[in-house]
């Protein structure tokens, strides 16, 4: 497949199509939050960082909590120049280093088996889908503090905090992203540890029964695209 040159504007479509290639987690865990992003969503995320922002082409990009790779090889897909992937999952980051030879970009990624708190230095960007803290309260805060100690723009994404069924509505009739208001708390968590936030949007995303603990077949809820800057000089 091989890596595109940096400055060609590549496709959403083909995108995703590279995306649907990469396995998702072979035997999810509970406990960590391990949903895969659909191939959109994570496309939606990938094109907004590369081609509005500036943030991926030619980068250093940092995916915290990359599961089996699909944001972490999605920015080295579109060119970024490096790209470090991290998960506490062994089975999670074997099955990254698999969909990083079988889309010929092992040499662009690299994958570290740890906790977040091992990642040190500094990345133009940070992109995460972390867990949203249903299974552990608030777990998704230590992975914004490193994502701010570490990223100079961040892309996180957080469950919405309220059910909204009305904003359900309109993203189906949408193209699946809708600015919003930022939560208030998280407003303010960023500020405390020298961020700030450029915008929120809100995304539909759909996951199917995975768990004994899952009632439905599948079920729908929004969660929040939140685009973070780091302050100079904090």
């Amino acid at each position: 497949m091989g890596e595109p040159a940096q400055k060609r504007l590549i496709r959403k479509l083909d995108l995703e199509r590279f995306l649907s290639k990469i396995k998702p987690q072979p035997a999810p865990k509970a406990h960590l939050e391990q949903y895969t992003l659909s191939e959109s969503i994570a496309a939606n995320m990938l094109y907004l960082a590369a081609y509005s922002n500036d943030d991926i082409i030619g980068k250093t990009v940092l995916d915290l909590g990359c599961g089996t790779g699909r944001l972490a090889l999605g920015a080295a897909y579109l060119g970024a120049q490096t790209v470090v992937g991290v998960d506490i999952d062994k089975s999670a980051i074997r099955t990254a280093q698999e969909n990083s030879k079988t889309t010929d970009l092992a040499s662009k990624v690299q994958w570290v088996n740890g906790d977040i708190s091992a990642i040190q230095g500094k990345f133009d960007a940070v992109l995460q889908n972390p867990p949203f803290g249903v299974q552990t309260r608030a777990a998704d805060r230590a992975f914004l503090v490193k994502a701010l100690e570490v990223g100079r723009s961040v892309y996180s994404l957080h469950n919405h905090p309220t059910v909204d069924r009305k904003l359900i509505k309109r993203l189906k009739a949408s193209q699946g992203f809708l600015q919003v208001a930022p939560s208030a708390f998280l407003e303010r968590f960023v500020e405390q540890h020298g961020g700030v936030i450029r915008a929120v949007y809100a995304i539909l995303m759909t996951i199917p029964r995975m768990f004994d603990f899952h009632t439905k077949l599948k079920h729908e809820f929004v969660i929040d695209l939140y685009v973070i800057e780091k302050v100079k000089g904090k």
